[in-house]
């Protein structure tokens, strides 16, 4: 065991705190003028501390060097670093805040508003705009507490900021087959509230198979929009899809009720060649940006073709498209020029067939 090595810590000499002043006024001073020194006891607590430190350090057979656990988090989200994560997701049940800042509570009486889909993807819309930062205690202007819970409750127009342990109260729940955009998926974790538990808002599949989806959520930075496997990116068993009370269904929610609101239905009548629902293929291509890159993609993924996806399929043309449609037209027996990858009307019209 190598020799403990004894340092002096002076307190800075320009400081006037209390904590630096004060055990200034304790110290005397050392030979050969080297200013103020500590008593001889305190430098012998200082090396018995860290011995024992040390000494406990190695009696769990990790090194002098080793770290200490790290802490519950949230569950950990891509893109942001585990240590950059809140060690919890999000704050207490409490009203929302007035223009002042203060808490505004809600009328007595006051009752779950009526909401339609639609209006609750565009209230989440909001904050991805705004980018609204991530905070368990900060409201946003109007009135909502920026966490995980308090988004979900923006988006549901509650007249109080719920928590993951109330948030159930206000919903039922439903089974997977059921979502639709508006509702949500809840992990609340009961025994300890602090580690894991996480709401965000389904804003639709992003493919045939219902292996992933459009999450909304808020998380640090600030809220996103992005595609997210079933059911979340951890603890994936534990995610529960809940349906708000008060949610109303309109004309527009009855066309979204495969769960893709964001994408309009193919088109039912001749678009190009005579083959219908084909857009041409101008539509199809680097830069190329639209629904119908959305729904090519959605429907190589019901046919199988779907493995080069890394993400839900999107409107912006990717690489992934191409070889998408490139390893469906082989399997069609084409190859060469026919099988580049690019969708003419006759991949379209068997693609769809």
């Amino acid at each position: 065991m190598e020799a403990p090595v004894f340092e002096e810590i002076e307190p800075a000499g320009d400081c006037d705190c209390a904590g630096c002043r004060d055990p200034r006024r304790g110290l005397a001073p050392s030979p050969a003028g080297r200013g103020l020194t500590r008593p001889a006891a305190y430098r012998a607590l200082v090396v018995a501390t860290a011995t024992a430190s040390a000494t406990a350090v190695s009696a769990l057979g990790a090194g002098p060097a080793a770290a200490l656990p790290a802490a519950a988090h949230a569950p950990l989200r891509p893109g942001l670093p585990a240590a950059d994560e809140p060690g919890t997701p999000q704050g207490p049940r409490a009203p929302l805040h007035g223009a002042t800042g203060r808490p505004a509570a809600p009328p007595a009486g006051a009752e779950l508003a009526g909401i339609t889909r639609t209006e609750i993807i565009d209230r989440a819309k909001t904050w991805v705009s705004a980018k609204v930062p991530y905070s368990m205690t900060a409201y946003w202007s109007d009135g909502y507490r920026q966490d995980c819970s308090g988004y979900v409750s923006m988006a549901w127009k509650l007249p109080a900021n719920e928590w993951t342990g109330s948030l159930g109260t206000v919903a039922d729940r439903i089974t997977k087959e059921e979502l639709q955009p508006g509702d949500i998926l809840l992990f609340h974790n009961a025994s300890d509230p602090e580690s894991g538990s996480h709401v965000v808002i389904f804003g639709g599949w992003t493919d045939g198979t219902h292996s992933g989806y459009t999450a909304y959520e808020q998380t640090p930075p600030h809220t996103r929009k992005l595609d997210t496997p079933y059911a979340y990116w951890s603890n994936s068993a534990k995610y529960l899809p809940y349906r708000y009370k008060g949610v109303t269904e309109s004309q527009a929610d009855q066309s979204g009720k495969a769960g893709t609101a964001d994408v309009p239905p193919p088109a039912a009548g001749p678009a190009s060649h005579g083959v219908a629902g084909y857009p041409g293929r101008a539509m199809f291509g680097p830069g190329a940006d639209n629904p119908h890159v959305t729904r090519l993609g959605r429907q190589l993924v019901a046919k199988g073709f779907g493995a080069h996806y890394t993400r839900g399929p999107g409107p912006r043309w990717s690489e992934a498209d191409r070889r998408g449609v490139q390893a469906f037209q082989r399997a069609q027996g084409w190859r060469g020029g026919a099988a580049d990858g690019h969708p003419g009307p006759e991949t379209w019209r068997r693609l769809f067939s």
